[in-house]
């Protein structure tokens, strides 16, 4: 049921997509302060992530409800995700990029991949959670991270949020993604292909909950796969940033015994120079209309209002605080 779901909830998002492009300018006015809320003319592009994941098919539902309730026109992207969105969201190939909390924190600081540039970027506001999710084939002896030492693990795409966790899990059970795991840059569908075929021993992924293409390799493997226990590493990875927290996944979710995971929030991000009324007004038809969203994935079920502001490190867009507020 879960599987027929998310095909559809796909199936939805290819068909709200676009290819992206370069922002068509709406207004200069990026202040807030009471400014109007209705939005402008304009077309605005959004930076989502791997076509297998929950950002994929959540954002296209973002921009069939910003085009379908708004003067704005928008489409949305498949990319490569956090670190990669946030880069070209800056450049202004996009207008609106997802990311995970830890990605968009180490932007506004210029750490990690950003190497010492700290990006002007604006959060519109926090989302639902990402999960990490370490999925290995059974028979591959990978009871832990530190196990994965030799082993061929997909650790994400290039430029992905996906990546950095991987990397920094890795890190924090001694290993070094570089030399002492078989490092697989691989996006999900590859990823997925992978599982299935043998060719590689098991993934670390960062999504929301369903994300289509793990329930494609526990359905088709089932129980020649399993979950991995990764929250004794949670005081380490908190060292790192203290975004990460800790959920169990369901075993609802997958078919699969549950099992606890660590978790960090998503964002909706922007410039700081993007329009305060479109800011204003895409902020708040995500709560106004919240229900129509809900109906592309559940995950967008886990967007709690009472949160949204919960954006630190990063500040919260002025246009956003006026939709909040």
């Amino acid at each position: 049921m879960l599987r027929k779901y998310a095909i559809g909830a796909i199936a939805l998002a290819l068909v709200v997509s676009g290819c992206g492009g370069k922002r068509t300018p709406t207004t200069p006015d990026a202040s807030g302060g009471g400014a109007s809320c209705e939005a402008s003319d304009g077309r605005i592009t959004i930076a989502t992530g791997n076509s297998g994941g929950v950002y994929f098919v959540v954002g296209g539902g973002l921009a069939k409800l910003i085009s379908d309730n708004s003067k704005l026109k928008a489409s949305s992207a498949e990319t490569g995700a956090s670190v990669q969105n946030i880069q070209q969201l800056v450049a202004g190939t996009y207008d609106i990029a997802f990311s995970l909390a830890d990605t968009a924190a180490d932007a506004v600081n210029g750490a990690g991949a950003f190497n010492g540039k700290k990006e002007k970027i604006a959060a519109l506001t926090r989302i639902y959670p990402n999960y990490t999710q370490v999925l290995v084939r059974a028979d591959a002896g990978i009871n832990s991270i530190a196990d994965m030492k030799g082993k061929r693990i997909s650790t994400g795409s290039p430029k992905s949020g996906t990546e950095v966790i991987a990397g920094r899990l890795l890190k924090s059970a001694g290993l070094n993604i570089d030399s002492d795991v078989q490092a697989q840059r691989l996006d999900l569908t590859k990823t997925a292909d992978g599982m299935k075929d043998g060719s590689i021993d098991g993934l670390i992924w960062s999504g929301g909950l369903p994300t289509p293409q793990i329930t494609d390799i526990t359905t088709s493997l089932k129980d020649k796969v399993k979950f991995v226990d990764i929250t004794p590493l949670l005081p380490e990875m908190k060292k790192i940033s203290p975004v990460y927290d800790t959920a169990p996944i369901p075993a609802a979710t997958y078919g699969v015994a549950e099992v606890s995971t660590i978790v960090v929030p998503n964002l909706l991000l922007v410039r700081e120079d993007f329009a305060a009324n479109n800011a204003c007004a895409v902020t708040k038809l995500i709560f106004d209309k919240k229900a129509d969203l809900e109906k592309v994935h559940p995950a967008v079920k886990d967007i709690a209002r009472d949160k949204a502001a919960a954006s630190d490190p990063v500040p919260l867009h002025p246009g956003a605080k006026q939709a909040l507020g």
